[in-house]
C-alpha cells in the first residue's frame, strides 16, 4: 500500500479523498494556489503544499509543479479527483516516468476514450451500442450529402469536446453549414481540434450511465446505474440511483450494465470510470462516451452499495485486484443527489462568489454532505462554483426524495447565492416525482429556450426516426467562456465595490 498519497485537486473532492485516505491509515498532502491558501482542504491534509498563484493553468494544471509537490513531500501516489489533470494522459504518463503511482486508469484508456470519434469505432467494433453517425466526415459538403441519407434532426459535435462545447442541434439542412462551421469554432477554441462529427438526435433523450472497476488481473465488475438527465445547459445537477427508467425494466438494467463492462473491457480499461449512454422513452440505449475518471456524482452508489470507489481505487491502483466479485455486490434502496452552486438563480444562475456568513448543513437518516464550504470562507472567483453535494438515500425513491425535501429546508446558506432554492422548487414538481425525466427537462421546468427545444415542437419529425440520441439534442450549446466570463465579471465588480 502506499506510504503517502498527493490530491491533486481542491474543494470538495479533494475534502472527500483525504477523509477516505484518513480512514485507510495514509497520510496526505494537499495542494493549493494561492486563492485556496485558507481552503479546507488545505486545514485537513496532513502536509500543504502552494503550487502557484490562483490562474489554474499555473497551479492545478501545471504538471511540473504538482510533480515536484510530490517529490518536495516524497508521496508515491497521486490522486487527481475530477477536473483538473484527472483525464490528461501526459499527466498520467509524467507520474509513471517519475516513479509515481497515478490513481486512475493507465494513458492509453485515456487517450483512446478521450477521442469521441475513436470511442464510438471501438464501441461498434465490441458491439456496443452506438447513436448512428459518422466519425470520417471532414466538410461540410460532405456533411450535408451524408446527413441527407441519415436524416433530421441530427446534432454535429466536437469529437474532444464535452460539456457541451462544440455541439449543435440541426432540424434542417439550410441550418447544417452555418452550425457546422460554428460547432468546430467553438471546438477549436475549447479543446483545440475542430474535428466534428455527426450522431442522430432523438426526442426527450435520458442520460444514463454505469459505475465499473476494474483491476490489472482482468477483474470487471459494474456498481449499477446512475440517472443523470436533470441538466443546465448540458452540466448535470441532480442525479440518482438507480435510474426511474429501470423501474420495471431489469432485463434493460441488465442489458445496460453488461453493454458498459464490454466497453470498459474494449477500451482496456483498469481502476474506477463510467460509460456513459443515451437512452430513449422505452430504455434503448446507445453508447455516449466513458469518463475516466472519478464521477462527481459517485456518493450515490456509494450509497445504493456500500462501497467506498476513492478506497477501491487507492487498492486498484496498488497493484490489487477487486476485493469482491459481481455476485458479492449488493444494492439497496435509492440515492439522489444535489450539486450546490454558488451561483443566483433568480438572476439568470449568475455566479455568486463571497464570504459565507453562516452555514447550517442538514444532517438526519440517509443525509451525506460533500462539501468543502465553512463560515468565513470565501469562495474563490477562479475555479468552478460547485461548494458542495447533498445527497439522501432511503429505502425507496420516494423516501430518498422526502429526505431530500426535509434536508433542503435545513439547509442554509448567507453571504452568498446559492442554487439550494432550485432544488426546493424542482423537488416537488409532479414530473420530476413520477421520474418522468429527460435532458431538457430543467429547459422547460424554468422555462428557458436557451436550454431546450420544446420535445412537443419536434414528435412529428422525429416519430419516424430510429430511437437514438445525444445528451444535447435538447438544446443549441452554450458558449465556451460564457461561465468563466461570468466569474471574471463578478471579480471585476469585486474590484471596485467600494468596502
Amino acid at each position: 500500500m502506499f506510504r503517502k498519497i498527493l490530491i491533486a485537486n481542491r474543494g470538495e473532492i479533494a475534502v472527500r479523498i483525504i477523509r477516505t485516505c484518513r480512514a485507510m491509515g495514509i497520510p496526505t498532502v494537499a495542494v493549493f494556489s494561492e486563492a485556496d491558501r485558507t481552503a479546507l482542504h488545505v486545514r485537513l491534509a496532513d502536509e500543504a503544499v502552494a503550487i502557484g498563484p490562483p490562474a489554474a493553468a499555473e497551479s492545478y494544471l501545471s504538471i511540473e509543479r504538482v510533480l515536484d509537490a510530490a517529490r518536495t513531500t516524497r508521496a508515491d501516489a497521486i490522486h487527481p479527483g475530477y477536473g483538473f489533470l484527472s483525464e490528461n494522459s501526459a499527466f498520467a504518463k509524467a507520474c509513471q516516468e517519475a516513479g509515481i503511482a497515478f490513481i486512475g486508469p493507465p494513458s492509453s484508456a485515456m487517450e483512446l476514450m478521450g477521442s469521441k470519434t475513436a470511442a464510438r469505432d471501438v464501441m461498434q467494433q465490441a458491439g456496443v451500442p452506438v447513436v448512428p453517425g459518422s466519425s470520417n466526415i471532414r466538410t461540410p459538403e460532405d456533411a450535408l450529402v451524408f446527413a441527407g441519407q441519415l436524416g433530421y434532426p441530427l446534432m454535429i459535435k466536437a469529437s474532444a469536446g464535452g460539456g457541451g462545447k462544440g455541439m449543435r442541434l440541426v432540424a434542417s439542412a439550410d441550418e447544417l453549414p452555418t452550425a457546422w462551421e460554428r460547432a468546430g469554432s467553438e471546438a477549436l477554441s475549447a479543446f483545440g481540434d475542430a474535428t466534428v462529427y455527426i450522431e442522430k438526435a432523438i426526442p426527450r433523450p435520458r442520460h444514463v450511465e454505469v459505475q465499473v472497476l476494474a483491476d490489472a488481473h482482468g477483474n470487471i465488475v459494474h456498481l449499477g446505474e446512475r440517472e443523470c438527465s436533470l441538466q443546465r445547459r448540458h452540466q448535470k445537477v441532480v442525479e440518482e440511483s438507480p435510474s426511474p427508467l429501470f423501474a420495471e425494466r431489469p432485463e434493460i438494467r441488465e442489458a445496460l450494465c453488461d453493454a458498459a463492462i464490454q466497453a470498459a473491457r474494449a477500451a482496456g480499461y483498469i481502476n474506477a470510470g463510467t460509460v456513459e449512454f443515451l437512452a430513449d422513452q422505452e430504455g434503448n440505449f446507445f453508447f455516449l462516451e466513458m469518463n475516466t475518471r472519478l464521477q462527481v456524482e459517485h456518493p450515490v452508489t456509494e450509497l445504493v452499495t456500500g462501497i467506498d470507489l476513492v478506497s477501491e481505487q487507492i487498492h486498484v491502483a496498488a497493484g490489487e485486484p477487486l476485493r469482491f466479485a459481481q455476485s458479492d455486490i449488493r444494492f439497496f434502496g435509492s440515492a439522489v443527489e444535489c450539486r450546490v452552486y454558488a451561483e443566483d438563480p433568480a438572476n439568470n444562475f449568475l455566479p455568486s462568489p463571497g464570504r459565507i456568513t453562516t452555514l447550517r448543513e442538514p444532517a438526519g437518516p440517509g443525509i451525506r454532505i460533500d462539501s468543502a464550504a465553512y463560515p468565513g470562507w470565501e469562495v474563490p472567483l477562479h475555479y468552478d462554483p460547485l461548494i458542495a453535494k447533498l445527497c439522501a438515500w432511503g429505502p425507496t425513491r420516494n423516501d430518498a426524495l422526502n429526505r431530500l425535501r426535509a434536508a433542503l429546508a435545513e439547509y442554509q446558506v448567507t453571504g452568498i447565492q446559492t442554487t439550494l432554492g432550485f432544488f426546493r422548487d424542482i423537488i416537488d414538481d409532479p414530473a420530476f416525482r413520477a421520474g418522468d425525466l429527460d435532458t431538457g427537462f430543467i429547459g422547460r421546468f424554468l422555462g428557458d429556450e436557451r436550454s431546450a427545444v420544446d420535445a412537443s415542437a419536434n414528435e412529428a419529425v422525429v416519430a419516424a426516426l430510429f430511437a437514438l440520441s445525444e445528451e444535447s439534442s435538447q438544446a443549441p450549446a452554450a458558449q465556451p467562456q460564457r461561465q468563466d466570463s461570468a466569474w471574471r465579471s463578478a471579480a471585476r465588480a469585486k474590484m471596485v465595490r467600494p468596502r
